[in-house]
């Protein structure tokens, strides 16, 4: 089916408060999007939304369009860059798309597709719009999501998704390192990547406290952020802020050994390449933050992005979709976003051998496109 693929831009004014991206016009925030729009008239459409990333070309929103669904892949403030991104600001974001969506697009209803780390961010959203409490970020600053007005959604699909930042990030933690600011000094004995550390299969006491430590170390990053942060907001005002580099962010067990978390992914490959390389590379999850953004979408304890506690304030219907060769968002992640929402009508598929994006797997992109097609028409 013919489609036409439409840019918009859709800005707004803020209070003028800290600046955390470069450039642009102070106050003003742009924000950018695709319309995909069938040849076929629709009341429904469906929002792509991903915190930092850019969804346009993926394989799955043009296949929907190509079948006759209407779509809208959204951009953040934050493209392609969340060194300083906070989780409330892409939640006002997505409300101004599911606005415009409706008063100026005029669909009547609208469907948030969470796609990997779009998936927490859906369901924070809708829970927000439907029973708001967050009133500040993490740090204590704006926005108020009380006092935001979000339009909820119609429906929530979580596709190849996580159950949230925060926890995917302290998942991928590596506990060996032992000074935050010198990468190099690690204990071996919990380095997956040092010979002296024990080798797959893992021992489940060893899986037990390898995760203990990882938790440890997220909590060790919130207790420094926190300090730092009130340290300088004495010093200097309300505004001050700090960056800083996350070293090893992808020392995950499961990477290594097949049986943690089992599913059909390739042993000692992630969604990123080697995960020995992409542990301490420049493109690794989390590596670059500031103090508000580590609270805001990677602090286990303080981040309100956590599509686990926000799916049960939900009231509406929920598709699931997990990947059973997913190398990036395993099946403990789909069970517990599946069963975080038992409340409301909801649904779930495994696509068997499909990998994270569907690349280069016209099949599996076929058979998800079959199974969103009927979610959607029985909807």
């Amino acid at each position: 089916m013919n489609y036409q693929r439409l840019p918009l831009l859709l800005g707004f004014r803020e209070p003028v408060g800290l600046r955390d991206t470069y450039g642009g016009i102070d106050g003003v925030v742009a924000l950018q999007a695709h319309h995909l729009k069938p040849d076929v008239p629709s009341d429904t459409i469906v929002i792509f939304m991903h915190p930092m990333g850019i969804m346009h070309y993926l394989p799955l929103p043009p296949a929907l369009a190509a079948a006759g669904v209407h779509v809208l892949t959204a951009v953040s403030r934050y493209p392609n860059n969340d060194s300083a991104l906070i989780m409330e600001k892409v939640v006002i974001d997505l409300g101004k798309w599911v606005d415009h969506a409706r008063r100026k697009l005029g669909y009547a209803r609208v469907i948030l597709a969470g796609w990997s780390g779009g998936g927490s961010l859906a369901l924070f959203y809708q829970a927000e719009a439907e029973k708001p409490r967050v009133t500040m970020t993490p740090a204590g600053d704006p926005p108020d999501l009380t006092q935001a007005a979000l339009p909820p959604a119609d429906g929530v699909m979580l596709l190849a998704a996580h159950v949230s930042r925060a926890h995917t990030l302290t998942e991928w933690m590596d506990p060996s390192i032992i000074d935050e600011n010198d990468p190099t000094r690690r204990d071996a004995r919990w380095n997956l990547y040092d010979p002296a550390c024990p080798q797959p299969p893992y021992a489940a006491d060893f899986l037990a406290e390898f995760r203990a430590r990882q938790l440890a170390r997220n909590r060790r990053i919130d207790a420094w952020a926190l300090e730092t942060l009130a340290a300088l907001r004495a010093r200097d005002g309300p505004h001050a802020e700090r960056a800083f580099v996350v070293h090893g962010t992808m020392a995950d067990p499961r990477w290594l050994d097949p049986a943690v978390d089992p599913n059909d992914r390739t042993p000692r490959r992630c969604y990123l390449g080697d995960p020995r390389l992409i542990n301490d590379s420049p493109g690794g999850l989390g590596r670059y933050a500031t103090l508000r953004s580590w609270l805001s979408q990677w602090s286990h304890d303080h981040s309100n992005a956590d599509g686990i506690a926000c799916g049960p304030r939900i009231s509406v219907p929920v598709l699931v979709i997990g990947n059973s060769a997913d190398d990036a968002c395993t099946p403990s992640h789909t069970q517990r976003l599946h069963d975080c929402v038992a409340q409301v009508p909801r649904a779930l598929h495994v696509i068997t051998g499909a990998s994270h994006y569907y690349a280069f797997q016209p099949d599996k992109l076929a058979e998800v496109v079959m199974i969103i097609g009927r979610w959607l028409g029985r909807r």
